[in-house]
């Protein structure tokens, strides 16, 4: 056994911490609630005001239009109807606008980072390392710090989700951004273009598809991550999961589980489907 004289505790320390900080940062804590929890709310009500049976038509167009494969689309339609057919409809709205915004959000944060990693080795090599760790850390550490300054429910859920699925967009976009052909830049250059205009004219347009892939795999990061968070209130088809796993109701569990399969795939075939249409505008597959 460990000598209990050689242990020592920080939990007293970290406690003591997390009392100052809820104190002293309360109103920006608030703020950031007030704003988040409006954000959700938002998307939840567009989602749930327009009726399912368009949403069911849209996500079998958008599918067609992207790849032209007519029978897929018509089993992306029913497995998006699935939700409604064994009465999840409501609660994976509900998971889908918690998804949403913390995808908007790692955009938002993730692109800017990725562009200036491709910019600057120092800041590249500071945040690869934080990047990896990120990607490294179980999922569930990421519920105890906004757990402990958020409390429970759907703003925790968001910020938890956001900070998990952040590193894909900021690693695809610096990456789709270094791979372009030096040789691109050299004539960009050679034409009087700045570093402004290299950037919007040639070197993002032709990182779009290596952008999308990213966005493509931090959503599915973040739908992942959201199943997770209804241990701290995110509620949706997550929640369901979770009471069906502790009352061991298996037919429940597999009813909720299939809905969350059916929303990773649809988000996983049309996210790839723009991606790929926009590597191929012109495509017209059978």
């Amino acid at each position: 056994m460990f000598p209990e004289s050689m242990e020592y505790h920080i939990s007293s320390h970290i406690d003591a911490f997390i009392a100052w900080l809820n104190v002293a940062g309360e109103a920006q804590f608030a703020a950031i609630s007030k704003g988040l929890l409006s954000m959700i709310l938002t998307v939840y009500n567009l989602l749930v005001f327009i009726p399912w049976w368009i949403w069911i038509v849209l996500v079998a167009l958008i599918y067609w239009y992207c790849r032209r494969k007519l029978v897929s689309s018509i089993i992306l339609a029913l497995l998006l109807m699935s939700a409604g057919i064994f009465g999840y409809w409501s609660a994976a709205m509900e998971t889908l606008a918690v998804v949403i915004v913390a995808v908007l959000l790692a955009v938002l944060l993730g692109i800017p980072l990725g562009i200036l990693m491709s910019q600057k080795d120092k800041v590249e090599v500071v945040l690869t390392p934080l990047l990896d760790a990120m990607q490294t850390l179980p999922s569930f550490v990421y519920l105890i710090p906004v757990l402990m300054l958020f409390g429970l429910g759907k703003v925790p859920a968001v910020l938890a989700t956001f900070i998990y699925a952040l590193p894909p967009v900021v690693r695809l976009t610096n990456l789709g951004i270094r791979q372009v052909s030096d040789n691109l830049v050299e004539v960009g250059e050679a034409f009087g273009a700045n570093r402004w205009q290299l950037m919007k004219e040639i070197l993002l347009p032709l990182s779009v598809p290596s952008i999308l892939a990213g966005i493509n795999q931090t959503t599915m990061m973040a739908l992942a991550m959201v199943i997770v968070c209804s241990m701290i209130g995110a509620g949706g088809v997550g929640y369901d999961v979770l009471i069906a796993i502790n009352r061991l109701e298996v037919g429940k569990g597999f009813e909720a589980g299939f809905v969350v399969v059916a929303l990773a795939i649809i988000i996983d075939r049309l996210t790839q489907g723009i991606a790929q249409r926009w590597q191929n505008p012109g495509m017209a597959k059978e």
